[in-house]
């Protein structure tokens, strides 16, 4: 995947192996979708996974109470 994002120009900004806390909030959050949606809604095409990540992340914002915020909605 790497070369097919260079291919296209992207830049990639990338830690280490092990460097999780470098960009903790980050890793938490792609924990967070990959348990709480993805592998639970495999998708059949890449249209359609990315439909329910946008409302998975509309969700995550508005409406999933988060623990380290005293169970407080991000976006409010």
């Amino acid at each position: 995947w790497v070369e097919l994002l260079e291919e296209k120009g992207i830049r990639i900004s990338m830690d280490g192996k092990g460097r999780c806390k470098d960009n903790i909030w980050i890793e938490r959050f792609w924990r967070s979708i990959k348990q709480e949606y993805i592998y639970l809604n495999p998708a059949d095409t890449v249209s359609e996974l990315r439909q329910g990540i946008g409302k998975w992340i509309k969700f995550y914002n508005y409406e999933r109470p988060h623990q380290s915020i005293t169970k407080l909605l991000p976006a409010m």
